[in-house]
């Protein structure tokens, strides 16, 4: 059960490798590009193993009359999404959805700090755009493992010039984010995107800074958690229902398949309306949402299934309850 939402068809109309493994498809929608604010995303219909599944990919770059732009990374640990992306050719046919964002981001300021983390990179470009034309303050922190693995680094670097920092790895040139937010101007803003690690480290370091938490936006990856993608199995209070839950799939498709349906939003761990109450854990829960406190996370008392996964069986609660069979 999700909130409406609308989808189109687009034709794939070019496809090009802007890093080793990430890769950029060009999508022509028949109807057109709709307006969209800086840092929004579309859901993109794909088939996983023969099964009907979406993904969620966020535009690149300045918004294109014509042409919506998303970048996709081949990960060898997501749920399938990527690879089924990286086997699509041009003039292939998809079905998208209208684009959307969750970051709401107050225009009116006159500091700004972006953090991108590898594929990060995609909605915060749309962003670095969007802050350049209005000259405003900006500073771009573009964390990578190495510079040849730097998605649009040219387009950036053209773009922002030395108020872009990279920061590599293999290179020993990690973000300090401690001393990042410490001398960031009283009224400044900061937009990140990157893996989980990246997310629960600037949520520290912000906090410890004594910043506002509101002026702290973040994106996170649906794919991005501390533990291995594994099969686990969810068990449904006072009921016998065992289920499980592939790789491939999240608990949020797999309950709702299974008839116990879970109201959901952005599919994506920000907003936490598909939250389900925690019973018990015979292992590990792997939080993968940017919702919950990292106090909550410590609790388990909570799980967002859209996202989350977990390592051995989990018993929730889904508050769903079928309707009783009237009495003949």
């Amino acid at each position: 059960m999700r909130f409406a939402e609308q989808w189109s068809w687009c034709t794939l109309e070019s496809i090009s490798d802007v890093a080793p493994m990430i890769r950029e498809f060009r999508l022509r929608p028949d109807g057109g590009v709709a307006p969209y604010p800086a840092g929004s995303h579309v859901n993109v219909a794909v088939l996983i193993d023969g099964q009907p599944a979406r993904r969620s990919y966020s535009l690149v770059g300045d918004r294109n009359p014509h042409i919506y732009r998303i970048a996709v990374r081949l990960a060898p640990d997501s749920r399938g999404g990527s690879r089924a992306m990286w086997h699509l050719k041009p003039g292939a046919r998809i079905e998208i959805s209208t684009p959307a964002s969750l970051l709401e981001i107050d225009w009116n300021r006159r500091n700004y700090c972006l953090i991108a983390g590898g594929i990060g990179i995609t909605p915060i470009s749309a962003i670095a755009g969007a802050l350049h034309r209005r000259n405003v303050d900006l500073r771009l922190h573009y964390a990578v493992k190495s510079r040849g693995e730097a998605a649009y680094l040219g387009e950036l670097s053209a773009l922002l010039g030395d108020r872009m920092i990279v920061h590599a790895s293999d290179a020993r040139e990690r973000i300090d984010l401690d001393t990042t937010f410490r001398t960031l101007p009283p009224d400044a803003i900061a937009i990140i995107c990157g893996p989980m690690r990246m997310l629960e480290a600037a949520r520290r370091a912000w906090n410890e800074a004594g910043r506002a938490p509101a002026d702290l936006r973040y994106e996170t990856f649906g794919s991005s958690g501390l533990l291995p993608t594994a099969e686990f199995r969810v068990r449904l209070k006072d009921c016998d229902a065992e289920l499980v839950v592939s790789p491939n799939a999240s608990m949020l498709d797999v309950l709702n398949d299974a008839g116990f349906e879970v109201m959901s939003d952005c599919q994506r761990g920000e907003c936490g309306v598909c939250a389900v109450d925690v019973i018990a854990v015979d292992g590990e829960i792997d939080h993968r949402d940017v919702f919950f406190s990292d106090a909550q996370k410590q609790g388990n008392r909570k799980i967002c299934p859209c996202v989350s996964r977990a390592i051995g069986v989990v018993t929730i609660d889904t508050l769903y309850r079928p309707e009783a069979t009237p009495r003949s």
